[in-house]
């Protein structure tokens, strides 16, 4: 009976079996569990291609450039795992955040992004306009993490590139219930320190078409 448990059947077509694997490293993070379901891996990317051909729990959809209704409206309807919003907070600020949020809602997204610069005023209008996680991203020490809980931010997604490990430990022993996002980089060493400072989910950023379509043409010319 014990061994039955340990057996995990893999089903695969003739064609899609070379799909994108994260990490499998972030299987040991606890997860977040939204609307039911249990989310560990993010990928990070706007990129369709690699959204419909990886095995991530859920998308990520963060980009350098201002939020747009039709980039996130295609990213939504072209993904069959559930997709988190950015709606500004940087260079998007205002009423545009929160119009934002309400559109991302209505296609689908399963939570909205919002960037660091976004003050508490932004951050609790665009809380109350909507109905799912809003999640605030935090960079450094400075951030006032109970504010930003009290303005409605529910998730928090730490970015703080190499130091990030001590910036998620130092939010853990403080607020010792509050769900996690973080980077864990691409070694399998930092996203484990970065799960085991506390983190409940992991973003991974997958390696790029580009990149992955020269692995393949190499073997093509082998």
């Amino acid at each position: 009976m014990e061994q039955q448990k340990k057996q995990v059947p893999f089903v695969e077509s003739r064609l899609r079996h070379n799909i994108l694997e994260m990490p499998k490293e972030i299987r040991q993070a606890s997860g977040i569990v939204i609307y039911g379901r249990r989310i560990k891996s993010l990928v990070f990317t706007t990129d369709l291609a690699i959204i419909k051909n990886c095995d991530a729990d859920a998308v990520f959809a963060v980009y350098p450039f201002t939020p747009q209704q039709s980039i996130s409206d295609a990213i939504i309807k072209a993904s069959y795992i559930p997709v988190f919003c950015g709606v500004g907070g940087g260079t998007t600020q205002g009423l545009r955040t929160v119009s934002l949020a309400k559109d991302a809602e209505s296609q689908g997204a399963m939570g909205v992004v919002l960037n660091a610069p976004i003050n508490n005023i932004n951050l609790l209008a665009v809380s109350r306009s909507v109905d799912i996680p809003v999640i605030i991203t935090v960079v450094d020490e400075k951030t006032d993490i109970g504010s930003r809980m009290e303005a409605g931010a529910s998730i928090l997604n730490v970015a703080g590139a190499a130091r990030t490990p001590e910036l998620v430990r130092s939010i853990r022993q403080r607020y010792p219930d509050v769900p996690i996002i973080a980077t864990g980089g691409n070694r399998p060493d930092t996203i484990l320190a970065t799960i085991e400072a506390g983190a409940n989910a992991i973003t991974h950023t997958p390696p790029s078409t580009q990149e992955l379509f020269k692995s393949m043409m190499t073997k093509y010319r082998e």
